[in-house]
């Protein structure tokens, strides 16, 4: 009887735990590329370069990925699917040139959720500043509670693109 006392206690302590977490993340990332704007602006605009420098697409070669329409325009779309990648969509949903994109993105594999991706690029005569954020929700209660793992995952992987982008630019 006391197990079962414990247990619920365990269990109603993780549902009040998650409930005080954060319902969203945000993360960001900003590195200097010694690159003129434009080519760095191309390198993320046009998702037919997006394997060269994702971090994730690169973690899994095997993964079947398509482009759809008019590369730096509204709709132009990368879509994945792997095995340690899962099923997903990137689609610019706003862009201003050598400034900003919004990318939706989407996951339907190993889990159902959407985000926005971000980013902004800054002209420093000759070389480039870019920032890239991604923004969702955490829904409760399990994701909740791995916030700050997801945080600090993301954050990792964002560094690494970065710096796979940064080289694939200045090369």
């Amino acid at each position: 009887m006391i197990f079962i006392y414990v247990f619920v206690g365990l269990i109603l302590f993780i549902l009040l735990l998650s409930g005080v977490m954060p319902g969203k993340y945000n993360v960001s990332q900003t590195i200097v590329i010694n690159a003129e704007t434009g080519k760095v602006f191309n390198h993320v605009a046009n998702l037919n370069h997006y394997r060269d420098w994702n971090p994730w697409q690169r973690m899994d070669p095997a993964t079947v990925s398509n482009v759809e329409g008019t590369p730096k325009s509204i709709g132009h779309k990368y879509s994945w699917e792997g095995k340690k990648t899962g099923i997903g969509s990137l689609t610019i949903r706003s862009i201003s040139e050598n400034r900003n994109i919004e990318f939706a993105l989407e996951f339907i594999k190993p889990w159902k959720t959407k985000a926005d991706d971000l980013w902004d690029f800054q002209d420093q005569q000759g070389s480039c500043s870019v920032t890239w954020r991604n923004t969702g929700e955490l829904p409760w209660p399990m994701a909740r509670l791995m916030g700050p793992m997801i945080n600090k995952q993301l954050r990792n992987q964002f560094a690494q693109g970065l710096k796979n982008l940064k080289e694939t630019c200045e090369a």
